[in-house]
C-alpha cells in the first residue's frame, strides 16, 4: 500500500474547500440530524456507544481514518514480531512524518495544525495497533517537538521542527532518572556554566528514556549551577561525553526501544538551552501534553482487546453453545464497553477545552488516570474471555495486557494522579512531610 496522502496537504485541501461554507451548514445539518432522527428509528451502534462520531468535526474524520488505513495496514503486520523479538524500526517514524502526523497540532514548520481532538484521534489509532508505537509519536510529538515550538527561540524552531515533523530526526525526552521517578524536583543531573565558552556542562543520567539509543536530538532538564533552576537542554547525537545505552530484557513496550542518557562533562552551547522554561513548569507542561495522548491512546487498545473478545465469545463453543451466550460473558463485555465510551466522551471533552483554553491539569490527569486504568482493566478481562488462549500472542490481548502495565505507570503513575486529583479537591497537598 502506498502510504496515505499527507495529511497537512489534506486538511490543507478540505480548508481551502469546506471551512468557508460550514458555518453556513452547521444550522443546517443540525437541522436535517433532528428531523432525520424523528423520521428513522436510531439504533445502537455497540462500536461506539455514545456515538463519539456524531461529535467530531469532518477534517477530524479525515485524519483518523487516513491513519488508521497506515495503522492497520503498515503497523500490524509488524507488531507480532517486532514484539516477539523486541526491535523499534525506525523508518517508522519516517513514515509517520511523511503522513504529517508528527507534532500534528504544531502550527507551522510542516506540521499539520490539527485540533487535539484530531490528535487525540491519532493516537487512539495507533495504539490500537501497540502502546510502543503511540509511544515512539507521542515522545516526538509531545515531548520534544512541544517544548521547541513552547520554550524555544525562534532559530531553534527553524532548525528543529522540520526534520523532526518529517522524521528524518528522531528525538527522546530527559527528565526519569535511576533515582527520581515520580519526584523530579530532587533530580541530579547538574549544569555548570562556563563563562569562558559560553557552554553549560551537564553530568547525571536519565533512566527510562523512550528513543534514546536511537534519537538525534534529546531535551534534557538538569540543575544549573547559577539558580538551582531546573532548565531544559537541547543535546545532539555526538557530543562528546554523550551515550545512550539500550535497557535489555524488558516485557512491555517490547516494540519501543528504551535506554539511557549517560551524561559525562558534556559541552552543550549557551545557545542550546530553551529560554521559556524555568523551573518544573517546563517538562510538566510536556508531560500533560503527553498524558492527553495517552488517555486517547489507552483507549485505542481496551477497544482493540473488546472487539477481539466479543469475537472469540461469539466463534468458540462450549457446552453446545458459544460462549457470548452466557451471562458472566455479556457481563463483562458490557462494563468493558461502558468504560470505554464513557472515557472516550471524556477525552474529547478535554480535547475541545484544550484548544479553547479552558483545559488544566488536574482534567488531564483524571482522563490519564482514568483512560489507563480502566484499559488495564478492559485488557485482563478480554484476557480472562479468552481463557488459555488468552495468552497466546497471536490473539494480542497479552500484548496489550503487558503494555498497559507500563502505560498505567509512566507519565505520572496511578496513584501520582490521584493525590494531583486530591490536592485540587482538599488544597493540600500530599506528596511530602512539608506543610
Amino acid at each position: 500500500m502506498a502510504l496515505q496522502r499527507n495529511l497537512f496537504r489534506a486538511c490543507y485541501l478540505y480548508r481551502q474547500t469546506c471551512i468557508p461554507c460550514c458555518h453556513e451548514s452547521t444550522a443546517a445539518q443540525n437541522t436535517a440530524r433532528k428531523d432525520a432522527s424523528k423520521k428513522t428509528e436510531v439504533k445502537f451502534n455497540w462500536k461506539d456507544g455514545l456515538n463519539l462520531e456524531n461529535l467530531l468535526k469532518e477534517e477530524e474524520i479525515i485524519v483518523r481514518d487516513q491513519f488508521r488505513a497506515y495503522c492497520q495496514e503498515k503497523l500490524m503486520p509488524r507488531i507480532l514480531h517486532a514484539n516477539r523479538n523486541e526491535v523499534f524500526h525506525p523508518e517508522i517514524m519516517k513514515e509517520m512524518g511523511e503522513i504529517g502526523v508528527l507534532g500534528p497540532t504544531i502550527k507551522g514548520y510542516g506540521c499539520a495544525g490539527v485540533s487535539s481532538v484530531a490528535y487525540g484521534l491519532i493516537a487512539r489509532e495507533v495504539e490500537r495497533v501497540d502502546s510502543s508505537y503511540r509511544s515512539a509519536m507521542s515522545v516526538q510529538s509531545s515531548l520534544v517537538m512541544y517544548p521547541i515550538d513552547a520554550y524555544g527561540t525562534e532559530e531553534q524552531k527553524q532548525k528543529y521542527l522540520p526534520p523532526l515533523a518529517r522524521g528524518e530526526l528522531i528525538g527522546c525526552f530527559g527528565l526519569t532518572e535511576p533515582n527520581h521517578g515520580s519526584d523530579p524536583s530532587s533530580m541530579e543531573t547538574k549544569a555548570r556554566y562556563n563563562a569562558a565558552t559560553k557552554t553549560y556542562i551537564l553530568n547525571g543520567t536519565k533512566s527510562w528514556i523512550t528513543n534514546s539509543p536511537i534519537a538525534d536530538v534529546f531535551i534534557v532538564w538538569a540543575k544549573t549551577d547559577v539558580d538551582n533552576k531546573i532548565r531544559g537542554f537541547i543535546l545532539e547525537k555526538g557530543m562528546k561525553g554523550l551515550t545512550a545505552p539500550k535497557i535489555e530484557g524488558k516485557f512491555s513496550l517490547r516494540a519501543s526501544i528504551t535506554g539511557q542518557i549517560s551524561m559525562e562533562d558534556v559541552k552543550v552551547p549557551k545557545e542550546n538551552i530553551l529560554p521559556n522554561a524555568v523551573g518544573l513548569g517546563g517538562p510538566f507542561g510536556c508531560l500533560n501534553n503527553a498524558r492527553y495522548g495517552i488517555a486517547w491512546g489507552s483507549l485505542g487498545a481496551a477497544e482493540f482487546c473488546l472487539e477481539t473478545a466479543r469475537q472469540y465469545a461469539l466463534d468458540r463453543q462450549q457446552f453446545q453453545r458459544p460462549l457470548a451466550k452466557n451471562q458472566l460473558i455479556q457481563k463483562k463485555l458490557a462494563d468493558m464497553l461502558t468504560e470505554i465510551s464513557i472515557g472516550l466522551q471524556a477525552c474529547h471533552q478535554v480535547g475541545r477545552l484544550k484548544d479553547e483554553g479552558f483545559a488544566t491539569p488536574e482534567m488531564i490527569s483524571m482522563i490519564k488516570r482514568n483512560s489507563c486504568g480502566k484499559a488495564l482493566e478492559i485488557a485482563r478481562l478480554a484476557r480472562d474471555i479468552l481463557g488459555g488462549n488468552g495468552i497466546s500472542d497471536e490473539y494480542h490481548v497479552i500484548r496489550h495486557v503487558m503494555n498497559l502495565e507500563a502505560v498505567n505507570t509512566y507519565e505520572g503513575t496511578h496513584d501520582i494522579h490521584a493525590l494531583i486529583l486530591g490536592r485540587a479537591i482538599t488544597g493540600l497537598q500530599a506528596f511530602t512531610t512539608d506543610n
